[in-house]
């Protein structure tokens, strides 16, 4: 089948793309991603699977992958379509007001919504400057964690100062031999909590730290075996089995760029007064893609963000219904199947 009709095409199946499966079906509206990953999930599932996530609420810590896992099970009970390994290429819209989104494949999905949840694009990781670093990349040099357990009992040097250094240097010093912590700078740029852990950790002489300090060659044979640090103009030499550098992502829009959108630094524009609209009435952006003033990239916030935009997807699929307002606890899920979830202490309250 070379067309997909839905209500709601969403593109990217990220946390914030997979949520807004759910809020639309409460809404009786159909979804289909498409995703250039081969997996649902995005980043919490190809970057950082393993990555402890501490600001979902209700969750006092949840594994990224483990909240993948959660959001399907979520939102099973209405069979959103996937179209995954396959990127949107080509946006058009049609006389009757519906989006055609063809991907590199040439696969037509046909719907009157587009919610564009890619997350920060496509990405690479941002590189370091050492002269010789492709030499022992997945031979000792790794620009993610996905698999901590491979760095158990095992020196690790990481380098970088923002959250994710922070959070992978408490993470594995649980499991590692050693980790020692490299920045150029004294100050993180890390949640302050996390700062504070990293400082008890050094206190407690469970890691190293060196600041200011970069590292600025590797050396081995087969595989990595040291790195040199420059620390305050002294050079020094750390036996290491991985060096994992921690700078970020470069995001890149992709085909996105091209679809007439409003951009600004790799974000879409949109209305955040109400609904998360483009500049393209039936085109939403949410999650990490956007931006507004005042925009945090968080995934909650992305939540918010699907939430709102899914009652306006409403207005604009069925303008001639009233959609009033249930809360969960009293009206349960119902998939399009006909099954029904709901809870046997619903409390429902009555206000004379």
């Amino acid at each position: 089948m070379n067309r997909i009709e839905t209500d709601i095409l969403i593109i990217g199946a990220g946390p914030v793309g997979l949520f807004t499966v759910f809020e639309a079906g409460l809404l009786g509206l159909k979804c289909h991603i498409i995703d250039a990953l081969a997996q649902p999930g995005g980043q919490c599932a190809e970057l950082y699977p393993k990555k402890p996530i501490y600001d979902i609420p209700g969750m006092p810590e949840v594994l990224a992958g483990d909240l993948i896992d959660n959001l399907l099970e979520q939102i099973k009970p209405f069979s959103p379509g996937y179209s995954l390994g396959q990127r949107a290429e080509k946006l058009i819209k049609n006389e009757d007001g519906s989006f055609d989104v063809i991907s590199n494949t040439g696969k037509i999905h046909n719907a009157k919504v587009v919610a564009i949840a890619g997350g920060l694009g496509s990405f690479e990781p941002r590189k370091p400057p050492i002269q010789n670093i492709s030499n022992f990349e997945d031979n000792g040099v790794e620009y993610m964690v996905k698999n901590p357990e491979i760095f158990k009992n095992k020196n690790i040097v990481i380098s970088g100062g923002g959250d994710s250094a922070l959070d992978w240097t408490i993470e594995l010093s649980k499991i590692a031999k050693k980790v020692t912590l490299v920045h150029r700078r004294n100050e993180f740029r890390g949640a302050i909590d996390s700062v504070e852990k990293v400082q008890n950790l050094k206190n407690q002489s469970i890691i190293d730290v060196i600041t200011p300090s970069e590292v600025i060659s590797l050396n081995g044979k087969d595989k990595l075996e040291s790195i040199v640090l420059k620390h305050l103009d002294i050079e020094k030499t750390i036996s290491t089995d991985y060096f994992i550098p921690l700078f970020g992502l470069i995001p890149k829009l992709g085909s996105i760029s091209n679809w007439g959108l409003e951009l600004t630094k790799n974000s879409i524009v949109v209305n955040n007064s109400l609904d998360y609209q483009t500049n393209i009435p039936g085109v939403f952006a949410i999650g990490d893609i956007n931006s507004y003033p005042g925009k945090l990239k968080l995934i909650l916030c992305g939540f918010h963000e699907a939430t709102l935009m899914c009652q306006s997807a409403l207005k604009i699929i069925n303008p001639n219904k009233k959609n009033i307002l249930k809360y969960t606890t009293v009206s349960g899920v119902q998939g399009f199947d006909g099954s029904r979830k709901k809870s046997d202490n619903s409390i429902i309250k009555t206000i004379n």
